[in-house]
């Protein structure tokens, strides 16, 4: 015979009582509504706090990769040093634990120029080994170049920003100008496709071509490039990784002395991950408020429905039954309220999430987010943890309501209509 312990026969009987009580029906519908309202907004907030931060952490390191090796001299000026990037080197640098890829860059500050315009801007040259995985992800017009490390056509990939500011097209020839110690230096380059990440710091600088054009432009040999960029195989695992690169690579030097010098991208751009951080403060202060909403609700429900059973709990008493075994009633019955709000909260809640990712409907301004739409994240281990953690919480808070049926005498009780 299957043992079921009192409480909980007592609770399910409660529960599949279909009486129309008129002041406990409701009560325990507020409850419900109230634990469901906010286990939703828990996982909606959780939600759009996780995709906000790793649309925002991706864009970033889109174009700044995870960690960056170069000149020393170039950490300590505003100007761009040369460093000696081999194949050799870059094969240690692909080798050492944490690193998933390794890529040459180099930069070069022009200046882009039409009849009627011209505008400042920094040309990044990549080669064939570069990451275009978040490149072709932002491509709105056109396509992404060939880049090349032995010759060039002088492809150039600009941002929609510049496109918009100087009126250009795919397809267009634009000339761009190089200020060097005692000369300027032109070069026609042909727009391939534009680009849109709706990051003011990148969309209004960085336009992207082959890394043998920046290397001509510069006037720097084959092996020489601004850095290399380094991607990692796990974000979380960011610093002990930097701390592998800087062991290896740190106070080394190429075959000219210049000194080789490690960067990752949290020290390259802390203001945007210290801002990011931030957000995590607004996660929390909205979950202990809708805890406290679910609690509360559950706590007036919980006294609505012992006072209303009253002369029940007389009656149980008289029977015999001790207060601890009543109040482990009333817990159990409680518990099955949460599960249903829990239930109808999960339902809704990632119901909006996945209509979000499906559809969009939630717009952004762009300017201001950085994102045209507000990015959603689903993540099964936190939604269980939510789901566990509103239970326990809302269960812990009415321990105390519970203790009512102590003063319930069964005398005056079962007097009760």
């Amino acid at each position: 015979m299957k043992y079921i312990s009192f409480p909980l026969y007592i609770a399910q009987r409660i529960n599949g009582d279909n009486d129309d009580k008129q002041v406990s029906r409701p009560a325990i519908r507020i409850a419900t509504i109230g634990v469901a309202i906010g286990l939703a907004v828990m996982i909606v907030t959780v939600s759009v706090v996780m995709g906000f931060k790793h649309t925002i952490r991706d864009k970033v390191v889109g174009f700044g990769s995870h960690i960056q090796v170069q000149n020393l001299f170039t950490y300590t000026s505003s100007n761009t040093y040369p460093i000696c990037m081999g194949d050799s080197m870059l094969e240690v640098l692909g080798g050492i634990d944490g690193v998933r890829h390794a890529a040459r860059y180099t930069m070069a500050q022009g200046i882009l120029k039409t009849d009627d315009d011209f505008l400042g801007v920094v040309f990044k040259g990549v080669g064939p080994e570069y990451d275009t995985t978040f490149l072709s992800e932002c491509i709105v017009d056109g396509e992404l170049p060939q880049f090349s490390d032995t010759a060039t056509t002088y492809p150039l990939l600009i941002s929609k920003t510049m496109a918009d500011k100087l009126l250009l097209k795919t397809g267009e020839r634009v000339f761009a100008y190089f200020i060097g110690d005692d000369d300027v230096r032109a070069r026609r380059f042909t727009i391939t496709g534009i680009y849109q990440t709706n990051m003011k710091r990148f969309d209004d600088l960085f336009c992207l071509t082959d890394i043998y054009a920046a290397r001509k432009i510069n006037g720097w040999d084959t092996d020489m490039c601004s850095g290399a960029e380094l991607l990692v195989d796990d974000f979380d695992r960011l610093e002990e990784t930097s701390l592998n690169v800087v062991a290896q690579v740190n106070r080394t030097s190429d075959g000219q002395g210049n000194s080789y010098a490690t960067q990752n991208i949290r020290e390259a751009y802390p203001q945007v991950f210290s801002w990011l951080e931030l957000l995590d403060i607004n996660v929390w202060i909205i979950l202990a408020l809708m805890v406290a909403v679910a609690g509360f609700t559950m706590i007036s429900g919980l006294l609505i429905i012992i006072l209303e059973r009253t002369q029940m709990i007389g009656v149980l008493k008289a029977l015999g039954a001790r207060n601890k075994t009543i109040r482990h009633t009333f817990l159990w019955f409680a518990v099955f309220i949460i599960g249903r709000g829990l239930l109808w909260g999960n339902i809704v809640g990632i119901g909006i999430v996945v209509l979000q990712q499906l559809t969009g409907f939630v717009r952004l301004d762009a300017q201001t987010y950085y994102v045209s739409e507000a990015p959603m994240e689903l993540s099964v281990p936190i939604i269980v943890l939510l789901n566990v953690a509103t239970l326990i919480i809302s269960v812990l808070a009415l321990i105390a309501p519970s203790f009512l049926v102590s003063h319930i005498h069964p005398a005056r009780s079962m007097r009760y209509e």
